[in-house]
């Protein structure tokens, strides 16, 4: 099932409490543990859409896609431009992570820094309105 996922910048050494002008909405499909789904994925990626908001950088728009190779055998990734290679946030095994509230999830930017987020809610994604973000 779809879910609409948002994270904030986690505590940091720069960001001591984090901070909520930092993050991603997500729309992504999410098994009953709160695992990312693969298979349906596969089927529904069209709907798998993301919205990076950073602070005074404005927001990108992009998509969630699964790549093979990486830890475990496959790679989830953010992608903001299809036709232009390099511009991807791979997201730390993203595969193994429970998209749950109060969770942790970390995603390196396109130059390889990681960041970590924590996810602050997961809500299913209304039907007919799956790839649109809150």
């Amino acid at each position: 099932m779809l879910h609409h996922v948002t994270l904030h910048l986690a505590r940091s050494k720069q960001f001591p409490e984090g901070s909520s002008r930092y993050g991603y909405d997500i729309t992504a499909p999410l098994d009953r543990q709160g695992h990312l789904d693969q298979d349906e994925w596969a089927v529904k990626r069209d709907h798998c859409r993301v919205r990076r908001f950073w602070a005074s950088e404005g927001e990108r728009q992009g998509v969630l896609v699964h790549r093979p190779g990486g830890a475990g055998g496959a790679t989830w990734m953010i992608d903001y431009n299809q036709d232009r290679p390099g511009d991807e946030e791979a997201g730390y095994r993203l595969h193994q992570h429970r998209f749950a509230e109060g969770e942790y999830i970390t995603i390196e930017d396109e130059d390889g820094k990681p960041y970590t987020f924590q996810v602050v809610s997961v809500t299913p994604a209304e039907p007919g309105r799956a790839g649109e973000h809150r």
